[in-house]
């Protein structure tokens, strides 16, 4: 499956986009931390940086709050520590403009009404709303809903689910996934194997270029591969967004989200069946299909207002090439704090005696921690790098991957010279495993670097468990791929040496439905670090191959992203010489 078109014309908007950088916010000078460090990767090192990050004290790191002032002390001071240069200049940061909206839950309303009959939706039960227009007042007024299958158009396979139809002023409702996810048909799409086409932001973004007034997606927990607590949580409160004119993709008046149980009574009440409508959305030719004469009605009152946030970088140098450059990149941000004092900052205020700090500790400070520990190995290596290093923490991607595609969008080193990025994101705690997980395996060439080095640490390397729920396209290395920048995300696996896959992965769903997105994601003095320090000296060592090599990885024949790496790195062509006169 082929997306070419989609994402050479992201590419193209967000390259014009070059706003000058803000003011830089002073750094405070860190708190010294007891502890030393050692310039091997240590599990040690390790679980210090991650206590630190994910402390209450930090605050659940949330954009634009004290803890994030926080972490770009700590991260900073850390950066200093090893000797690494300002990776933007002469600065640590990378300024990202953010426009934060935060709906006001109390008075926002929405209501679908059917055969004369009202039914209002209960915004974190029923529905999930949002508005990326930074407009503090939303509405939508007897706006008539149709179906639309998954939302999705494909021009390249063929498939258009707005096919003959005008959606302007219309509320389109579709599903979570993409063709093929529900039938299991390898032949639609890519089967289980979720595309870009398949995540939430995709469909949002499509229903915009129709000129719909508002979208809805049906949740349900297969297909998004999590459960509505995570909708629930990451749609209330506190929403960040870069401002349009940093990312001039088209955007909705209203987005959002329905529960399963409120679309399948909605569509029982206008004498339709979901099931089988859904099966309909699988097969090719699939027709929009109008809700039984259903109006959805919302108003939505927000807060906006302005503000930024950071980008995080370091760079070493290179001692040959420095303008080339591989990139190791973790966010930063998480959900924060949401005890009514901190005004919640991406949910809804917890209950007096919950525990309010959503703390992230490994969505993401082990990523943060992980690229640390990497970092002082490049450090001490020798000989030095021939290519460059930079050490990018990102912001904001927990709210649609936006400080990659800022710094996507304005790199310190063009896309064009970034040999490959590195991403690491909640690592793997399970402990020391046979597989080496590759999220997108097969997609670039950087697998074959990985390979030997996972080989010779007696690994396989596999694809990821739930292929359908997309994980590529959830993490900010997508934000360098679909700029056509080769990009490895690769963590722990499951197959526990000594304990067995079973194991690894009760652990692993523990995670998803315990801690994921939830305040109880805190370290645990009890986790396994043994896997975590093969990780890492499995990703250095394919960023240590590339800095001292002249390679320049692409990804596969076929692949989306190839198109984009080809034209990035083709020569330009000299204009003729004039003729003689």
């Amino acid at each position: 499956m082929k997306h070419t078109l989609i994402f050479a014309a992201a590419a193209l908007a967000l390259a014009a986009c070059s706003p000058a950088p803000a003011p830089e916010a002073p750094v405070a000078e860190a708190a010294p931390v007891k502890h030393g460090f050692g310039p091997e990767i240590s599990a040690e090192d390790f679980s210090q940086h991650v206590k630190v990050l994910s402390s209450d004290e930090f605050g659940g790191r949330a954009p634009g709050t004290d803890g994030e002032q926080q972490t770009a002390d700590y991260v900073v001071a850390q950066f200093k520590r090893l000797g690494l240069q300002p990776g933007n200049g002469d600065s640590w940061f990378q300024d990202v403009p953010m426009v934060v909206t935060t709906a006001d839950e109390a008075t926002t309303t929405a209501t679908i009404t059917l055969k004369g009959a009202a039914s209002p939706l209960a915004f974190g039960t029923q529905m999930a709303l949002g508005t990326r227009s930074a407009q503090p007042q939303v509405d939508v007024a007897g706006s008539e809903m149709v179906f639309v299958g998954y939302g999705v158009n494909a021009p390249e396979a063929g498939w258009n689910d707005y096919e003959g139809l005008d959606v302007k002023g219309k509320t389109v409702v579709m599903l979570v996934n993409d063709p093929g996810f529900h039938s299991g048909d390898p032949e639609l799409f890519s089967g289980k194997k979720m595309t870009y086409y398949g995540r939430w932001t995709y469909k949002f973004e499509e229903a915009a270029r129709q000129g719909a007034a508002a979208a809805l997606i049906i949740h349900d927990d297969a297909g998004a591969g999590y459960g509505w607590d995570v909708v629930k949580n990451s749609w209330s409160g506190a929403q960040y967004d870069l401002p349009a004119s940093a990312d001039p993709e088209p955007r909705l008046p209203l987005q959002g989200w329905l529960t399963g149980e409120t679309a399948t009574q909605l569509f029982t009440d206008a004498g339709l069946d979901l099931d089988a409508l859904r099966t309909a959305a699988n097969q090719r030719g699939f027709k929009p299909v109008a809700i039984g004469g259903a109006t959805f009605d919302a108003s939505l009152k927000s807060t906006v207002t302005e503000a930024s946030s950071r980008n995080i970088l370091a760079k070493l140098p290179g001692v040959e090439r420095p303008d080339e450059a591989i990139v190791y990149t973790a966010h930063w941000d998480h959900l924060g704090d949401h005890s009514a004092t901190h005004g919640g900052d991406k949910a809804a205020p917890a209950a007096e005696g919950e525990d309010h700090v959503y703390n992230g500790a490994i969505d993401n400070a082990t990523g943060v921690a992980g690229v640390l520990e990497i970092a002082e190995a490049f450090i001490v290596q020798n000989p030095k790098p021939a290519r460059s290093v930079v050490f990018l923490m990102v912001t904001l991607e927990e709210s649609g991957l936006l400080g990659s595609k800022y710094y996507a969008a304005n790199p310190v080193i063009p896309l064009k010279d970034t040999v490959a990025v590195i991403n690491l994101d909640a690592m793997s705690v399970v402990g020391p495993t046979r597989d080496l997980v590759v999220i997108g395996l097969g997609n670039s060439e950087l697998d074959d670097i990985l390979r030997p080095i996972a080989d010779k640490q007696q690994r396989t390397l596999v694809e990821e468990d739930g292929v359908e729920k997309g994980f590529f396209f959830r993490s900010d290395h997508f934000s360098f791929a679909k700029f056509g920048v080769p990009a490895l995300y690769a963590k722990g696996g499951i197959d526990h040496i000594e304990k067995g896959a079973d194991y690894g992965r009760q652990v692993q769903a523990n995670y998803t439905t315990a801690l994921y997105h939830k305040p109880a994601d805190e370290f645990d003095e009890a986790w396994d670090l043994r896997g975590v320090v093969q990780d890492l000296y499995a990703l250095y060592g394919v960023g240590r191959t590339l800095a001292n090599n002249d390679a320049w990885p692409n990804y596969v024949e076929g692949n989306a992203f190839k198109a984009a790496r080809d034209a990035s790195r083709a020569a330009p062509v000299e204009p003729p010489a004039p003729a003689a006169q």
